[in-house]
């Protein structure tokens, strides 16, 4: 197929060639972004472009280019058994079932939708579009790395689901383009975007002693990942600031059903809590209805706190004070990472940290 191969009446590489005042030729060197043009020439062909209404051909664009002008959004786990626990911050999902239920688990996170939301709206503008790829066992991963390899992505978002995914490592030793969502468990020379996790649970300790509270517990994620780490950390170091050194701790695995099991675990060992931090939102809704069911009122009696600000903290009953994490702005920042290493192959891996703020509602 030719660049003007196309329906009868379209405009063509002629029409725009024509328009401009230049040939052919130089109109197919703007269109597919060679550099060592004169800027008035190439201003010229935009123009003839928006004048004439001509769209150029993707297909026969990246023949030239070399270029795909997509972007592998991949969302993986680890082991050729989908993971026990989803460990990416902020996630809920805890994938335990076959490919089938790896992926259902993922539709039904708002977590991944966030991100797929902010990476769309950041590459739609630019005519890129992610294609969304599943790595939930090793002949899937190695499945991803030969469409990056074969140039069919020029790049990958990597949003992992599990502490010991291989993925990461496997895209970057391949020298393949690629940015990672959350700091790797492992060191991997890999560019990445992150939240400082620490930081967002030192604000929901404040507040929850602000409140006047003092027999306080905490639900907390995953402990083998980075997130679940960080924010147990914080929370703990805070509260140890403020003369409170020991803090009970049930652990969750960031979905609704865990938080419900660690807050009766929580309220069997310790009757008279009066605050709780649950390291995300799904946890933290699970410990509420857990508590309306045993006749706790929450704030009045228990104040509740979760992380992430996602839809599960509006939604809930009452409404869920909790840490926020800019996801959206986070993948979007990720995708612009991508972008960054694909005009510059030799800039050096970067990581960007996200500041996180405070959501008051009226659970806390």
């Amino acid at each position: 197929m030719t660049e003007d191969s196309r329906a009868a009446g379209a405009p063509t590489l002629e029409d725009v060639a024509k328009a401009a005042g230049v040939s052919r030729a130089t109109v197919s060197r703007v269109i597919n972004g060679v550099r060592n043009v004169d800027p008035v020439i190439q201003a010229a062909v935009r123009d003839a472009v928006a004048v004439t209404g001509y769209t150029p051909n993707r297909a026969a664009r990246s023949l030239v280019t070399r270029k795909a002008d997509s972007i592998a959004l991949v969302v993986s786990g680890a082991g050729d058994d989908p993971p026990p626990v989803a460990a990416t911050a902020g996630s809920a999902a805890g994938f335990d079932g076959g490919v089938g239920s790896f992926m259902t688990e993922v539709f039904a996170d708002p977590f991944f939708g966030r991100v797929v939301t902010g990476v769309v709206n950041f590459l739609r503008p630019r005519g890129i579009h992610p294609v969304l790829m599943f790595a939930e066992t090793s002949r899937a991963r190695d499945e991803v790395v030969s469409y990056l390899r074969q140039g069919s992505a020029d790049g990958a978002l990597v949003v992992s689901t599990h502490a010991e995914d291989p993925l990461p490592a496997l895209i970057t030793d391949a020298g393949l383009p690629a940015v990672l969502y959350a700091r790797p468990a492992r060191p991997v020379r890999i560019s990445y975007v992150d939240l400082a996790h620490q930081d967002g649970a030192r604000l929901a300790a404040d507040h929850l002693l602000a409140r006047g509270r003092r027999r306080i517990v905490t639900i907390a994620g995953p402990l083998d990942v980075p997130a679940g780490q960080d924010r147990l950390a914080g929370f703990r170091d805070t509260m140890a600031r403020h003369g409170h050194p020991y803090v009970p701790v049930a652990e969750g695995q960031f979905t609704e059903e865990s938080g419900a099991s660690a807050m009766e675990r929580l309220l069997a060992e310790h009757p008279d809590l009066d605050g709780v931090f649950a390291a995300n939102d799904l946890m933290a809704v699970g410990a509420c209805e857990v508590l309306r069911e045993r006749g706790r009122r929450v704030p009045d009696d228990v104040a509740v706190i979760g992380f992430d600000d996602s839809r599960a903290a509006a939604a809930c009953r009452p409404p869920l004070t909790t840490v926020r994490q800019p996801v959206e702005d986070m993948a979007a920042e990720m995708a612009r990472l991508l972008l960054d290493r694909l005009s510059r192959p030799d800039r050096p891996v970067t990581s960007v940290i996200f500041e996180p703020t405070l959501v008051l509602r009226a659970s806390a």
